[in-house]
């Protein structure tokens, strides 16, 4: 049921824009806008009492006067109007509706009983609800965007395998830039704010079922119903990977979710507990939301014995520092393995682990080490420092990275610098190897799909 109902939030045949607006710059004209000039493919209906044409297409002054069905309607009108429009959406057996509009429980009393009658409208009815205070939706592949913010000023990323659920619009908006930036990819992204209707469990639930989405990625400020939240969770974590930000941890920032989304933050403790019980990544902040989620690209590890190559002796010491932190093992290379290592490097790289190919390294170096280490059963992964800046790397190590895929270990990569890094680093993500500045963040990636495979095996 939560598939059939979502699917209509993205893959409409048809969208009604309410209060769609004849004024550029408006909410409503930005959305409208993006139906138009996007790659929509079904029929776009704009409602206003004023139906003079927007866009070149005709308006209608009610969502009753469509001579069509509808299979999406999303609505932007100010709050104390909203009950009328829904009632109006749930007579014309409208199933899917996304309410832009704020102005309920996050203000205070009178917005929770404004609230509260949007349920009763659509209470044993057809009709779901996502919102209300919302950004709605955003699928890359139907181009259902619903997100105000103008393409100009805030980018979309590419079709991918991330499928993205925030609470927040603000910070789901600006992850979604920072994505598109990066060129990490999403399956869909959906922003409920509210949850006066459909909450994260739906949401997690429909994207556990979605095909296009390989991993997910949620921001929660709180959560409606814990149950219901701990068994979802842990039926899609079985499925494929959940990273978790929760806001809203400390006193203050529980509450400014209270007034924020209505949200009752709970202890943080407790959601940690709970993350933990249903196998969900916790993240401490976004960055490491979407480190964790494009680190699951690559195949779980069968342990959690990990080999560090790297160019930068200093770099390999910072990792190895956080392995010790993360729990994860550096078994030293047998006595195999450096033969293999005596026979092809100089007597002045480092041969335990982290293995230092030093300031002269070369892509053929990498290579060697990388497919003796991967090739052998000592060592279940590889955090790979390549400081690309040195003179001796060819570029074509980026090649050399994304053939180790052939022996199914995850293969992670650290690599920091300007605008010639970054383009060698892009070559890698496209590649499918994912990327890090740091190498505390190389090595946390690592350690999150450790924690998941550990915990799938348990």
């Amino acid at each position: 049921m939560v598939l059939r109902t979502l699917s209509k939030f993205f893959n409409p045949k048809s969208v009604a824009i309410i209060g769609a607006s004849h004024t550029k710059g408006k909410i409503g004209y930005a959305i409208l806008e993006n139906f138009v000039k996007g790659h929509f493919k079904g029929k776009v209906y704009p409602v206003n009492p004023d139906t003079s044409p927007i866009l070149g297409l005709t308006v209608y002054s009610s969502v009753k006067a469509i001579p069509g069905k509808v299979d999406l309607a999303v609505v932007v009108v100010p709050a104390i109007v909203v009950p009328k429009v829904l009632k109006e959406c749930v007579a014309k057996r409208i199933e899917a509706v996304i309410v832009v509009s704020g102005g309920f429980s996050e203000t205070g009393e009178r917005g929770r009983k404004l609230e509260e009658e949007l349920k009763k409208i659509i209470r044993g009815t057809k009709t779901r609800l996502l919102g209300v205070n919302c950004l709605g939706v955003y699928d890359p592949v139907t181009d259902v965007d619903t997100i105000f913010n103008p393409r100009s000023r805030l980018s979309r990323p590419p079709a991918g395998t991330v499928g993205f659920i925030s609470q927040s619009g603000a910070v789901g908006a600006t992850i979604l830039d920072w994505l598109a930036e990066e060129g990490i990819g999403i399956s869909k992204f959906i922003s409920y704010e509210n949850a006066t209707d459909i909450n994260e469990c739906d949401c997690l639930e429909y994207l556990g079922m979605d095909r296009k989405t390989k991993v997910i990625a949620l921001f929660i400020e709180g959560v409606k119903d814990g149950k219901r939240f701990i068994k979802i969770a842990k039926k899609v974590s079985r499925k494929k990977p959940i990273v978790v930000l929760k806001g809203g941890k400390t006193k203050a920032g529980a509450k400014a979710a209270a007034s924020h989304t209505g949200a009752l933050a709970g202890s943080a403790a407790v959601y940690s507990a709970v993350f933990k019980q249903t196998g969900a990544i916790e993240a401490r902040n976004w960055s490491e939301l979407f480190d964790y989620a494009k680190a699951f690209s690559q195949p779980l590890p069968k342990g959690n014995r990990i080999a560090i190559i790297t160019n930068g002796g200093g770099f390999g010491v910072l990792a190895a520092d956080e392995c010790e932190r993360q729990g994860l093992q550096l078994p030293e290379p047998s006595a195999k393995l450096k033969r293999i290592f005596n026979k092809n490097f100089p007597a002045y790289a480092s041969l335990r682990n982290p293995i230092d190919l030093t300031g002269d390294a070369t892509a053929e170096r990498y290579r060697i080490a990388l497919e003796a280490c991967l090739a052998s059963k000592e060592y279940d992964g590889a955090i790979v420092i390549a400081l690309f800046q040195i003179p001796t790397l060819e570029p074509e190590v980026t090649d050399v990275l994304i053939g180790l895929k052939k022996y199914k270990k995850p293969v992670i990569c650290c690599s920091a610098g300007g605008r010639y890094s970054k383009k060698l680093s892009k070559r890698l993500e496209a590649g499918g190897i994912p990327v890090y500045l740091t190498p505390t963040q190389a090595v946390k990636a690592m350690a999150a799909l450790v924690r998941y495979h550990k915990w799938l095996r348990r």
